[in-house]
């Protein structure tokens, strides 16, 4: 599901292939992903505009519009942002996962944005979870977790009895951080999601920041958190890629995780801190 590695690639498409590129028709016609926006109220807004940039932090998107004014865009957990020629043939979607749909297919686009040459972006949302909205409100997000230094890291990981894993998915205290990037961080970390963010030394908050930055990288060099380690896992039967013990299956923070009763088990350090 769509995580900080697959908005930034969902930005890069925009940047590759939608910038500079005169807007002359806007499908709003789904009210549940462009909410609170009535239908026609983005294509008043947007027509004869010009996508100028495309931003991210972590898994929210906004385009800065020549116009002045803003489109933000959530890809929610299946959404996709995808670039089609005049002819309708896919010519950029990026390199990650989606639910087994064939370049082209557009049957589930919930936003659409038709240029002057008759190219088009599509959001391609299956399950409607994405969201396109005006002048989005992105002062509550944190530091993004894709380039965040060891201070502004310990700051947002903060204290108290909240579960480790429970504060990596706080889009407040850290951006870009979803369930999937989450379980393999603490696999990296040999942590447990599950122990409170008070009960870190210093070694494994350090620690944690390294898996923080190694997880991120390796996901946005793959391709996609579908390119981790941990990922392929995380089912019944799934095994540690650590030391190939059977994975344990349980709730932190209202969020189903998978992780190892042998490197990560302890819910307490061995010496706690005074």
């Amino acid at each position: 599901m769509p995580e900080l590695p697959e908005a930034e690639s969902a930005r890069t498409v925009i940047a590759r292939s939608a910038l500079g590129r005169r807007i002359v028709d806007v499908d709003d016609s789904d009210s549940y992903v462009c909410r609170p926006h009535e239908p026609g109220e983005l294509r008043h807004a947007l027509e004869g505009a010009t996508l100028r940039a495309a931003h991210r932090r972590g898994k929210s998107l906004w385009c800065t519009v020549d116009t002045g004014g803003v489109l933000g865009v959530h890809l929610g957990m299946s959404g996709k942002i995808v670039i089609a020629a005049a002819d309708g043939t896919e010519v950029d979607g990026g390199d990650n996962w989606e639910f087994g749909r064939l370049p082209g297919d557009y049957r589930h686009a919930r936003f659409s944005l038709t240029f002057r040459d008759g190219g088009a972006l599509h959001l391609i949302d299956p399950r409607r979870l994405g969201r396109i909205r005006l002048d989005p409100h992105l002062d509550d997000l944190g530091p993004d977790a894709a380039d965040i230094d060891l201070p502004p890291f310990l700051s947002a990981l903060g204290t108290g009895r909240t579960a480790i894993k429970a504060r990596l998915l706080d889009q407040h205290a850290l951006a870009g951080i979803g369930n999937l990037l989450a379980d393999e961080i603490l696999s990296r970390a040999a942590l447990n999601p599950a122990r409170p963010v008070r009960s870190l030394s210093d070694q494994e908050r350090a620690r944690l920041h390294e898996s923080v930055v190694g997880a991120v990288g390796d996901a946005l060099t793959g391709g996609g958190v579908h390119t981790l380690a941990s990922v392929s896992q995380r089912h019944s039967r799934g095994r540690c890629p650590v030391d190939g013990t059977p994975l344990l299956k349980s709730s932190v923070g209202g969020r189903t995780s998978f992780w190892c009763p042998r490197h990560q088990g302890a819910l307490q350090p061995s010496r706690p801190e005074r």
